[in-house]
């Protein structure tokens, strides 16, 4: 009788590194080269440059440092809510290299450029003729009819969705739906507060000292309806992609 196959069941592990703090799911069969291979596109950090440590909870009490690349995680006795601290051995390493963002070049619009986009907010009110710069004379008709906004439908609180950013989709859980102190323009509106699953956001859920929601550092984003899509999205887990080099 053929025998069947029973796959390793995964652990649930934080891994923390200088600059990084996220949830993750590993088989433990894999060995701390393979890992290392695994965090180097989490952390920034290069496969020669890190040392590994297990800690018994977040930040807590050492159980093991683990320094030899054949041996696998589950030799080290790893279960659910461990957590592997990544160090960077990189004597020239600058905290905060990978996600200061202060001399990131910013893609800027002169005023002419932006009005020439058929993509904007601009164009959007000057077509429809809304807002103050292009709303209808007060002088009008009363009989005239009123061009009417167009609006998404408000996701609710809980609700898997994927966030259309300027980068690409994201995906995150929605956390706040409603109007802000922030962000009233011409536009107005509701905004939706959504904690995405990867870091890739802009807050932690808080705006100019107001809390909305709360989420990790990096985790929280602020759009607007039409950008959010509802739907059974399951959440992305960046080591479950497959990887040739392993």
């Amino acid at each position: 009788m053929m025998q069947s196959f029973r796959p390793t069941p995964q652990v649930t592990v934080w891994v923390t590194s200088p600059d990084t703090h996220s949830e993750r799911k590993l088989d433990p069969d894999l060995t701390v080269a393979q890992l290392k291979s695994k965090f180097e596109l989490i952390t920034g950090i290069s496969m020669d440059m890190q040392a590994l440590s297990l800690l018994r909870a977040d930040e807590g009490e050492l159980v093991a440092s683990m320094d030899d690349s054949n041996r696998t995680l589950g030799s080290y006795g790893v279960v659910d809510w461990m957590c592997i601290k990544v160090t960077n051995k990189d004597p020239n390493a600058v905290a905060g290299a990978y996600t200061d963002s202060s001399n990131v070049q910013k893609f800027e619009l002169t005023e002419t450029e932006y009005e020439a986009r058929r993509d904007t907010v601009h164009t959007y009110l000057k077509t429809n003729k809304l807002g103050p710069k292009f709303g209808a004379s007060p002088s009008a008709s009363p009989a005239s009819p009123k061009p009417t906004t167009p609006s998404a439908p408000l996701p609710s609180i809980g609700d898997r969705c994927e966030v259309d950013t300027a980068s690409g989709s994201v995906r995150g859980s929605v956390k706040f739906v409603g109007e802000t102190e922030f962000g009233k323009g011409a536009s107005g509106g509701a905004w939706v507060g959504v904690e995405l699953d990867e870091p890739g956001g802009k807050n932690d859920g808080s705006v100019e000292g107001k809390k909305y929601f709360t989420a990790k550092k990096n985790y929280g984003i602020f759009v607007r309806p039409e950008k959010v899509t509802v739907g059974d999205f399951p959440e992305e887990d960046f080591m479950d992609e497959d990887e040739e080099e392993i």
